[in-house]
């Protein structure tokens, strides 16, 4: 976060916190957290921005796997459970399985994308993914100001490693959750 970044203006701003979810957005959460701590962005225009984004891109992955269910081609890259017992499952679930991916790191690209493939009722999948956004995007930020305030209060000139290290540490965890889980029935 530079001298440029301090002085863009707010929509500038705003606009590169929402485009930066849609490629990292727990990094994104963790950089806007720190750079508001900092005073180098307001906190209500980082955690809008941040909604935004996030909440646009959950939508998106609903939005991609509905388009992969309804796509030909697309269907035949896919290997899923019949329609039938999946649309069902995702009906039942939608909630919960929005609510438990957003807090488990790398399960909301295949689950979000699912719950679109299978038609999960749109507007149950929405709210829980607001909800739920809402819930741990603000978590994240606030502990991510906190823990960047500690390090630039102690770490001086190497709170960037830190901040790296905090970063990378909330990747390697995020997969190695994704990759212990398991999807049953």
């Amino acid at each position: 976060m530079n001298a440029s970044w301090t002085g863009a203006a707010w929509w500038a701003k705003g606009l590169g916190i929402i485009i930066g979810t849609f490629i990292l957005e727990d990094a994104t959460t963790i950089l806007a957290a720190m750079a508001a701590d900092q005073g180098k962005i307001d906190i209500p225009l980082a955690l809008i921005a941040l909604y935004i984004g996030v909440a646009v891109g959950d939508l998106g992955l609903y939005g991609l796997g509905a388009l992969g269910g309804k796509w030909p081609p697309a269907q035949r890259w896919l290997t899923l459970p019949k329609h039938d017992r999946g649309r069902a499952w995702f009906a039942r679930n939608v909630v919960r399985t929005v609510i438990i991916s957003r807090f488990i790191p790398g399960a909301r690209l295949p689950l979000y994308t699912a719950c679109g493939f299978f038609r999960a009722p749109f507007g149950r999948f929405a709210l829980s993914a607001v909800g739920a956004t809402l819930i741990w995007t603000s978590l994240l930020f606030g502990v991510s100001m906190h823990i960047g305030n500690w390090m630039s209060a102690h770490l001086a000139s190497w709170r960037w490693l830190g901040i790296a290290g905090f970063i990378f540490t909330m990747l390697f965890v995020g997969r190695l959750i994704a990759r212990l889980q398991t999807f049953s029935d």
